[in-house]
This record gives C-alpha cells, sequence and structure tokens, in this order.
C-alpha cells in the first residue's frame, strides 16, 4: 500500500511539473512572438527628432562635423542600430552626407527632394493635379516685384522672341504648350530664385498634363484677358502693380475653367 500511494504521488508530482513546463513553454514562445511584433519604427521616429533637436542644441551649421553614431546611441540611450537607421533617414532628406575624412557632416537639405521623386501627373488624383496648377498661377501672380527687380533689357529682348510668333489678336486664345514653357519659364528664371526656377522645372509634367487633358481648352465667359505680348509690353514700361494685375487677367480664363470644372464634378 505503501508502495502504492509512493508512485501516485510521483506521478502528480510529474504531472504538475509537466504542466508548470509546458506553461512555460507556451508563455515564453508568447512572449518571443510578441517581442517580435514590437514596432520600433517610433523609437526610430523619436531618436530621429532627438538627433536633429541635438544638432539645433549644439548650433550645428551647415558643413559642420557630427558626432559619431557611438557616441549619438550613448547621448539618446539607444541602440547604434536605432541611431544608424535614424541617420540613414536623415541622409535620404539631404540634412545629412558623408565626407571623406570626416565622416557625417550636416549640410543645407534639398527641401524640394521629397516633392520631385513624387511628381507623377498619371497617378495624381485630378485633385492633386488642380491644386498644383493653381499653386504655379498664385505664384505668377506674386512674382511681379521680384521681376521688377531683377529684369534687364536682354530678358525683354528673350521675351520679345518668344511671343514673336503669337498671332496679333491673341485674346483668350490657348496658347500651344511650347510657348507657354518657354514664356512662363523665362519669368522664373528672371527671378533670379533658384527655388522658383526648380520648382518651375518640377511643374513642367503637370503644366503638360493640364495642357493635354483639354481642360484649358474648353469654353469660357472670362471677359478679361491679356496675351503674353501684352504682359511685355508692361514689363518694359509698367511697374510691379500694373503687372500683378496683368498677370491675374492673363491667367484669369485658367481660373474661370477651373473653377467651372470643380463645380461640375461636386
Amino acid at each position: 500500500m505503501y508502495y502504492i500511494l509512493l508512485i501516485i504521488i510521483n506521478y502528480l508530482c510529474l504531472s504538475i511539473q509537466i504542466r508548470y513546463i509546458r506553461n512555460y513553454m507556451e508563455t515564453t514562445s508568447s512572449l518571443i512572438d510578441h517581442l517580435k511584433n514590437i514596432d520600433t519604427s517610433s523609437l526610430v521616429d523619436r531618436a530621429e527628432k532627438e538627433i536633429i533637436n541635438l544638432f539645433v542644441s549644439q548650433g550645428l551649421k551647415a558643413g559642420d562635423a557630427l558626432p559619431k553614431e557611438v557616441e549619438l546611441a550613448e547621448t539618446l540611450g539607444v541602440s547604434r542600430t536605432v541611431v544608424r537607421e535614424a541617420m540613414l533617414r536623415l541622409r535620404m532628406v539631404g540634412l545629412i552626407e558623408s565626407k571623406k575624412h570626416r565622416g557625417a557632416v550636416l549640410t543645407s537639405p534639398d527641401l524640394l527632394k521629397p516633392m520631385r521623386k513624387s511628381l507623377y501627373p498619371t497617378i495624381m488624383e485630378n485633385k492633386t493635379l488642380q491644386d498644383l496648377f493653381e499653386m504655379r498661377m498664385v505664384i505668377e501672380v506674386g512674382m511681379a516685384d521680384i521681376l521688377f527687380e531683377h529684369i534687364q533689357e536682354k530678358d525683354i529682348e528673350e521675351l520679345e522672341n518668344i511671343v514673336a510668333k503669337e498671332p496679333l489678336n491673341s485674346d483668350n486664345t490657348i496658347f500651344d504648350i511650347e510657348t507657354e514653357i518657354a514664356f512662363h519659364g523665362k519669368l522664373y528664371e528672371i527671378t533670379g530664385n533658384t527655388i522658383l526656377k526648380e520648382f518651375q522645372n518640377m511643374l513642367l509634367p503637370i503644366f503638360q498634363y493640364v495642357h493635354s487633358s483639354g481642360l484649358l481648352s474648353n469654353p469660357t465667359s472670362a471677359k478679361s484677358f491679356i496675351s503674353h505680348r501684352g504682359l511685355v509690353d508692361i514689363l518694359k514700361v509698367g511697374n510691379a502693380e500694373v503687372f500683378r494685375n496683368a498677370m491675374r487677367m492673363h491667367l484669369d480664363s485658367h481660373y474661370h475653367r477651373l473653377f467651372l470644372y470643380k463645380k461640375s464634378v461636386k
């Protein structure tokens, strides 16, 4: 009887141990799966922001050498892997670059780089294309003062050569795309503003797409219109305020067509 009781007790103990081991293994497996699913991107996001804040607090300027990855990891209290990923992001946006014998240095970021990489008219929504085209018109109305500050006689001559091919009675005419690009592109060039010129180049595919879509060839009841030739005449003898109003009148038919289109698709 004693031996039978001992066997039963040992069996029960063994069953408890097996159940404990099984539960432990299941818990450990679940914990491992959970750890695998932890999103570390938020940690990299925080590290990226903290690195930028560190650069700002230290008063670093473009061209200054940056701390090593190991130093940044110790300062931020994260792993080098996290720091490396954060630094890679900053490289991708042009905020830092590697220099021979110097390591990573701070650079002046290319502000338009992300936008340049994503401007594909054929995969954009119509609303986005319209917004970009409207932004282009707003910029051109607003560039009057800069134009008059920088324009020279040779610029006037080049603009006159561009409009020489246009018909004299061009009221409310939708010019061919080549003339539009040449004329308005020259205005951006005259400003001497690097970002404006780059922005114009980026918008060319949008510019071409809007024209090829037929949107700007729709009939319009817009009454005020000034041709490219009229704009050149104002650049020769007018002032910034007169040109600003004239450019708004030049683009009036574009605005009118876009507004009509938006109403039609609501």
